[in-house]
């Protein structure tokens, strides 16, 4: 009886935040080491299905770093590193995408089908809704790093999402863009996320990788902020308490915030329905960042 009031008082505590996000848009990004747990990507669906039930468009996005690093050395291939971003040659490009697309999105969609929605995978073999041009990076006396068949995303086909959406489809979004000459970049997942979230003015942009949120004390989990401010995240930055590792995230959120988006969150996603938790429940389990 106990464990049945305890369930009825969490759905009680979650109807006003169901009430709130209903028919509103949410950008989830999933990342770094769940997409290498099959159980873990199911259960995280599984909470995107159920914010889905319940009236939340949910958008994905995803990477697959750690799945395409994999792909390369059983191809031969030995990754090279520019300030942290993967040099894509087009052999490069190749393996990203069939990795991404047949690894990643293609089962995701799967299992979303499995629970009972409707998925659309948008990639570089079908409907494509990232477009960018070739970044270049500052190096050393002005000079500018080339990191080969790497884009920065510059538009996104916000139309096409929210006809998905509104017709209850869960967009399913890999992280490669065309380019204006509809060539084939590779793009960070983060930054995508980001992106869409701002160019569908979401109510939310939620990273799901594993990592605990923002914290004052690297060493020290416990150290987790729960909300920060953006201008908060600028002087954390500042004083190198968010280093290179979360920088990406970062600014993905910062590019939300900045687009319209009411609040960005860095969440765990080894932590049982740390999805549900961060939009359901009044203290969520990751770091918030607010205008």
């Amino acid at each position: 009886m106990k464990e049945a009031i305890k369930k009825a008082k969490a759905l009680i505590e979650a109807m006003a935040y169901i009430r709130g996000f209903k028919g509103k848009i949410v950008v989830v990004k999933l990342g770094g080491s769940i997409l290498e747990d099959k159980d873990l990507q199911k259960k995280l669906l599984t909470d995107v299905v159920f914010m889905a039930t319940v009236g939340i468009h949910p958008v994905i996005v995803h990477g697959g770093g750690k799945a395409i690093t994999k792909a390369m050395a059983q191809a031969g291939l030995e990754p090279v590193w520019v300030h942290g971003r993967r040099y894509t040659d087009q052999r490069t490009l190749t393996i990203v995408e069939h990795t991404l697309v047949h690894k990643i999105n293609t089962p995701f969609c799967e299992i979303i089908k499995d629970l009972g929605c409707e998925p659309m995978g948008l990639h570089s073999l079908s409907s494509c809704v990232l477009f960018a041009e070739p970044l270049r990076l500052a190096g050393e006396n002005g000079r500018k790093l080339d990191l080969g068949l790497v884009g920065k995303i510059t538009d996104v086909n916000s139309t096409l999402l929210t006809t998905l959406c509104d017709n209850g489809t869960i967009p399913v979004i890999a992280s490669v863009a065309f380019d204006k000459k509809g060539g084939k970049l590779n793009v960070n997942a983060d930054s995508a996320a980001g992106q869409v979230a701002a160019a569908v003015k979401a109510e939310k942009l939620v990273l799901v990788s594993d990592t605990h949120g923002i914290l004052t004390d690297r060493s020290d989990p416990d150290s987790r902020v729960s909300s920060l401010a953006e201008a908060e995240i600028q002087k954390m930055v500042a004083d190198r308490t968010i280093t290179a590792g979360m920088m990406p995230k970062v600014d993905a959120c910062i590019v939300a915030l900045e687009g319209g988006v009411r609040k960005a969150h860095i969440i765990d996603g080894r932590i049982q329905h740390s999805l549900l938790l961060e939009i359901y429940t009044d203290k969520g389990i990751g770091t918030q960042i607010i205008k």
